[in-house]
């Protein structure tokens, strides 16, 4: 039986929502080369999370949204700076000045552990307390991210059918994993992350990936690519360096089977799109770039 989406809330024990629903607070805002940069904080559940929002020149229509997930690289200081500021791993120039400039919303904000959100004590610690709890760290980054849709969707100036995840590494798997729960996400972007946990465990190669992303009971549900299926048929960009130890051919080839097959299945093959890139590591190509921005162009029609 195919894995369904209350198997994964289940499995997540993703934190409830309380109180009002969430909301974009503005602490600052700035204009540069006409787009409107804001220091944003999600107002959720009593708490505040700290991250970015570029608006793009308004045309009087609401605009096509991305909301964008950011990597982890061991680098807990960048957290939502990626957005404006780039990571090693990433083309030039970063995405979120691209994409508004491109006419799109696109908006980012802190991980647990990640940029502003460090004090709140490091990977490990808040791992190992979630699942003390019962809970777990990657339902709680996810449960932050579903606020973040929430609150982008609300606003008058975005156009909420039309709101795309897209990340690399960490935020790949926060990309496919959000849009596998809520059938909001019209597309889905996601580069250097996809591929089964259960190949990479026969090969030691899982405990590359932080601990964030334990998901205690998944492989007795099915795996990640049973995940990815369930954004089909929506739009969905996976792109995949063969040299890179998070996706080897092992690990990547049973993902992107079962994906294809749930695409086919529901007459939707065309709406998949897949990029391998032979002689890649753990980093975005030109070419996988490029691709990224016709995909977000074609399904949210920029």
């Amino acid at each position: 039986m195919p894995i369904r989406r209350d198997d994964l809330r289940t499995l997540l024990r993703m934190p409830p929502a309380n109180g009002r629903p969430p909301s974009l607070a503005v602490r600052d805002e700035t204009t540069r080369e006409g787009i409107c940069h804001q220091r944003i904080a999600l107002e959720r559940s009593g708490t505040a999370i700290a991250g970015t929002l570029l608006l793009p020149a308004s045309t009087g229509q609401p605009a096509p949204a991305i909301l964008y997930c950011h990597a982890h690289g061991n680098r807990y200081d960048i957290g939502a700076a990626e957005l404006v500021e780039g990571r090693p791993a990433l083309q030039d120039p970063p995405y979120g000045p691209l994409l508004a400039k491109r006419g799109y919303a696109v908006l980012c904000i802190d991980m647990p552990g990640f940029g502003s959100r460090q004090p709140e004590g490091t990977e490990s610690a808040l791992a190992k307390a979630a699942l003390w709890r019962g809970q777990t760290l990657f339902g709680r980054m996810l449960g932050d991210l579903t606020a973040a849709l929430d609150a982008l969707a609300a606003r008058p100036d975005v156009d909420p059918a039309r709101i795309a995840t897209l990340g690399i590494s960490m935020g790949a798997t926060h990309a496919y994993w959000l849009a596998a729960l809520d059938g909001r996400i019209a597309a889905c972007a996601h580069l250097c992350a996809f591929a089964d946990i259960g190949p990479l465990i026969d090969s030691g190669d899982h405990d590359l990936h932080g601990i964030y992303m334990t998901v205690p009971g998944l492989l007795e549900k099915g795996d990640m690519g049973d995940v990815a299926a369930l954004v089909a048929p929506r739009p969905q960009l996976v792109a995949s360096g063969l040299k890179d130890p998070l996706t080897p051919l092992a690990a990547l080839n049973p993902a992107l089977s079962r994906l294809r097959q749930a695409y086919e299945s529901q007459g939707a093959s065309d709406a998949l799109t897949e990029l391998t890139s032979p002689g890649t590591g753990h980093e975005e190509t030109p070419e996988m770039r490029a691709a990224v921005l016709g995909f977000l162009d074609e399904s949210l029609g920029a």
